[in-house]
């Protein structure tokens, strides 16, 4: 079992890292509480030719300028103004793309979790969705920018030598009708039966 490495991160492939963290272990730690679990669905989002990632077209802002930093970082951001979302910055610096984490298994820590969730079903609704995860994990903006590979970080990543038995691809989830033909890239990726994988596990969109 290891602490995945910087390089693990920095390569252009945002698509190839959004599946090979699918399996991964995410390690939280807060007020003294060392919580782990595997990371079952992510999503990858591409910038600058990617209408559905916040660097499209280059776009630069306050919320975006971690996205062009070197890969291995912490993109935290609020959605809709009431979800902090939890990202996987990758590829070398100024190149801005970026892994959603959608959902998580819990595997340590699950009194906690489930206190942070208001003691929810422990499936799918529990951590099933990437503004859960954060709740769950009490993950907020302070934690921007936290590097995944560093040792002494509060949050990591760390590769035990699991492997999912198969990785499903499909649409990704919650796209806009303005995203166009990026609507129906299969950048999504979940451990196929697993219960605590986000709904709906298929997605089609109409355009």
């Amino acid at each position: 079992m290891h602490q995945l490495p910087l390089r693990f991160y920095t390569t252009m492939d945002v698509v190839s890292v959004a599946r090979s963290l699918v399996g991964k272990l995410l390690l939280v730690e807060a007020e003294g509480e060392k919580i782990i679990s595997r990371i079952v669905e992510t999503e990858a989002y591409r910038g600058p030719d990617d209408r559905a990632c916040h660097a499209f077209d280059f776009r630069y802002t306050e919320r975006t300028k971690v996205m062009y930093e070197k890969g291995g970082c912490a993109y935290v951001y609020i959605s809709y103004g009431m979800h902090h979302l939890l990202n996987v910055v990758t590829a070398p610096k100024d190149h801005a793309h970026a892994v959603l984490i959608r959902a998580i298994e819990p595997l340590t820590g699950l009194d906690t979790i489930r206190k942070n969730r208001s003691n929810v079903a422990n499936n799918h609704v529990l951590t099933g969705g990437p503004g859960k995860i954060c709740q769950a994990l009490n993950i907020d903006k302070a934690w921007n920018g936290l590097k995944f590979y560093d040792p002494e970080s509060p949050i990591q990543i760390w590769d035990d030598g699991f492997v999912y038995a198969e990785i499903k691809s499909t649409p990704r989830v919650g796209m806009s009708v303005h995203v166009g033909d990026a609507s129906h890239w299969p950048w999504r990726f979940y451990a196929t039966g697993n219960k605590y994988v986000s709904r709906p596990l298929e997605v089609k969109y109409p355009w």
